[in-house]
């Protein structure tokens, strides 16, 4: 039985010394760790209770957090909230993307009360905060000249472990969206003094690489001064959540942090999150954490006396309403239908046809409508109908070139289909949509 015993020790001092000598070799990041006394120490045997001992915590990794729009009619009690759930989950900062306030004001005591109600909450965050203008926060000469009294300057880089993080203001006091010239310089000048980071990062308000016109905003000179390095974009502005991927680099347009939405949920890409950031020797990993999972551990419902801003109501009544669509017989998820009304003397340049309700179509191609809320349903009245197939839910006119349905039914001004809503009937429609 001794004889065993000894035999069983001497095995166990084998492996811790295999275990100690193997460790910088399995986990190459933490090879030149400072302290010794922060690696791992087990036990190893012939065989283990677990798959490897390569640790997911190099030097040179980090996580941060990406905050989205609080405007448009933002929803009491979501952002003071999300910001204790940020505190849960521990990032090492906070980024922003922008409209912060509700902002549109030429009163500077309501400016100076918008900041200061979004600034008690923010000052709790256990982790630094960067500030990012949006057009609701620099919409009016008075906007702009408080945030320069509070915030200072509009845009700004740092680094942190060898990675690059660009903040820029898109807006410009004409209501337009661009990066100005003397912008493009200071960007420049980030990337020039920094030219061997191992990745960059852009946070601007709005996703301005979607316009017609990239040379005349400028957006189209900062993707050339980009040109060879990796980078990442997160923006806002739209209230639902859209990836990109441009010059094969992925652009993420962020749902909300509270702001205005329609919350119909991810299907809609309509959803309260944070955006969760892992930086690590490659390609950083992004996770949407949508804010609804984020809970202490008390499970209690986190305290809040934020209030909203309420959103507008609908003058008239709506009835629920369900569009189904077929495509040669067979139900067609993943389409956009869209209820128009008709504009009869539209202002100038302006389209006479006027988005009323919408919704997407599921597996089995029925949609329910939405006007201003959660599937709130649409007003009495006659529509003309369009359709998209995109696989996903798009708006008028967005990336049409996905469509998987002939051009005429995306069109207001060429679809067949039309549709009247009573205040007394079903309200159930069919489109079958054909080559």
């Amino acid at each position: 039985m001794k004889r065993i015993l000894l035999g069983g020790g001497a095995l166990t001092v084998l492996a811790v010394a295999v275990l100690i000598s193997q460790a910088p070799r399995a986990n190459a990041d933490r090879a030149n760790s400072p302290n010794p006394a922060d690696e791992l120490k087990i036990v190893a045997e012939a065989k283990n209770p677990w798959t490897n001992l390569q640790l997911n915590d190099a030097p040179d990794q980090f996580q941060f957090a990406v905050i989205s729009d609080r405007t448009g009619g933002h929803r009491a009690k979501v952002y003071s909230r999300a910001v204790q759930q940020i505190n849960l989950l521990q990032p090492t900062f906070v980024m922003s993307v922008g409209d912060l306030v509700e902002g549109y004001t030429q009163s500077r005591e309501q400016a100076t009360s918008d900041w200061d109600e979004f600034d008690r909450y923010t000052k709790q965050f256990r982790m630094p905060f960067f500030y990012v203008p949006g057009n609701h926060d620099l919409a009016t000469n008075v906007l702009s000249d408080v945030w320069k009294e509070r915030y200072g300057r509009q845009n700004y880089h740092f680094v942190y472990k060898n990675t690059l993080f660009l903040a820029l203001n898109c807006e410009d006091m004409q209501g337009k969206q661009r990066i100005l010239p003397q912008q493009q310089e200071e960007i420049k000048k980030a990337l020039e003094a920094n030219p061997g980071v191992r990745w960059t990062f852009l946070f601007v308000h709005e996703p301005i690489w979607t316009a017609r016109d990239l040379e005349a905003n400028g957006w189209l000179e900062v993707e050339k001064l980009l040109a060879g390095r990796k980078y990442t974009v997160f923006c806002g502005h739209l209230h639902r959540y859209q990836k990109y991927v441009r010059n094969g680099m992925n652009y993420y347009q962020l749902a909300t942090t509270g702001g205005g939405s329609r919350m119909r949920g991810v299907e809609y890409g309509e959803f309260d999150q944070v955006a969760w950031v892992t930086v690590k020797k490659g390609a950083p990993v992004i996770a949407n954490i949508v804010l609804d999972g984020v809970l202490p551990e008390s499970l209690e419902t986190i305290p809040s006396d934020e209030p909203g801003r309420p959103v507008r109501a609908s003058p008239v009544p709506l009835h629920p309403a369900t569009a189904t669509v077929t495509f040669q017989g067979k139900p067609a998820p993943g389409a956009t239908v869209l209820f128009f009304t008709t504009i009869e003397k539209p202002a100038p340049g302006k389209s006479k046809y006027k988005l009323a309700a919408d919704g997407l179509t599921m597996a089995d191609g029925k949609a329910r409508l939405t006007t201003i809320s959660s599937f709130d349903g649409i007003a009495a009245g006659e529509y003309i109908v369009a359709v998209i197939q995109t696989g996903g839910y798009r708006k008028p006119g967005e990336l049409d070139k996905l469509n998987k349905f002939p051009a005429k039914y995306s069109s207001a001004s060429q679809t067949p289909f039309k549709a009247t809503v009573t205040a007394d009937g079903k309200n159930e429609f069919h489109f079958e949509v054909t080559e």
